[in-house]
């Protein structure tokens, strides 16, 4: 009973203090949103796109080479002699032991052969190495398709939003907040040089799907369900959305810790949707929730 009664006085204390501040909140996610795009704008003007592509959306050349092998070393050696190198050890999950390393460059194959084997000083077979080519015309038609994939998905979530709640300011908060965190994971992974492949914009596909997730239940339970205060109803909400995301991320976080030595696929999905999943609770709980309440204390329905 006593800590059911501590339970209500925080609630309360706190349904006072955003009663009164939830406006005021609201300049947190703004400010960070005018950031991203000033960012981004930045970003656009120096490079010429959004963020830092990988050879799998550029074109290139893949080797990966096995033994017991000084990634750097050998970095050092090639980077003057081959485009834009970058170099990667894979480890075994179980005994920790490298066994192979992985160079990414946009040079041919051919010539990224010619200086690998020059530097190791014996000839890179089937057996020792594993090499995969892709060229710039059909990395570029890739991009081109999963850009358009996420557009349309972005379309139809939205539509489905306003089918779903039909009033335009709700409807409006769910697809800002979600819009809000993919703009903002993409700075991020930008901030910390992440150079996005196929794999890293599929996981903003599904960044799509889990960001509207807590924002539809939030919605929902404060539009459409009558009992209790507006404030009870956040609650609520928040205690069930919140289970929702730490379970997901929880399971990414394992994911990541799992695949970060052997799999730069699953390691890129689980590193966007970390990041995602964390903005999606500051937007769900602080953008969203804040639009919502000043929409219902304007007039909206089900205010109580």
């Amino acid at each position: 009973m006593e800590q059911q009664a501590e339970n209500k006085t925080f609630k309360e204390k706190f349904g006072k203090f955003h009663d009164k501040y939830y406006r005021h909140l609201l300049l947190i996610p703004i400010i960070i949103l005018i950031f991203s795009f000033i960012y981004l704008f930045v970003f656009y003007q120096k490079t010429g796109d959004f963020f830092n592509k990988d050879i799998s959306l550029t074109g290139g050349t893949s080797v990966t080479i096995y033994g017991q092998i000084d990634a750097g070393e050998l970095k050092s050696k090639i980077s003057g002699k081959l485009d834009e190198v970058n170099t990667r050890e894979v480890y075994d999950l179980l005994t920790r032991e490298k066994i192979a390393i992985i160079i990414e460059t946009k040079s041919s194959g051919n010539l990224t052969k010619q200086i690998l084997e020059e530097n190791l000083g014996y000839k890179l077979t089937d057996e020792k190495s594993s090499f995969e080519f892709t060229g710039s015309n059909l990395s570029a038609n890739f991009y081109r398709q999963l850009l358009t994939a996420i557009s349309f998905s972005f379309l139809l979530m939205s539509i489905v939003v306003f089918i779903m709640f039909r009033k335009f300011v709700p409807s409006a908060a769910v697809i800002i907040s979600a819009f809000a965190d993919i703009l903002m994971t993409l700075v991020v992974v930008n901030i910390f040089g992440i150079k996005i492949s196929g794999a890293g914009i599929v996981a903003f596909l599904m960044l799509i799907g889990y960001s509207v997730d807590t924002d539809i239940l939030l919605t929902n339970r404060l539009l459409k369900r009558t009992e209790g205060t507006l404030n009870e109803r956040t609650f609520s909400s928040f205690k069930t959305g919140m289970t929702m995301a730490l379970t997901s991320i929880v399971t990414v976080v394992i994911g990541l810790i799992v695949s970060f030595s052997f799999s730069q696929v699953l390691s890129q999905i689980f590193t966007v949707l970390f990041i995602g999943l964390i903005f999606d609770i500051f937007n769900t709980w602080v953008t969203n929730v804040s639009l919502l309440k000043w929409y219902l204390k304007k007039g909206g329905e089900n205010e109580n």
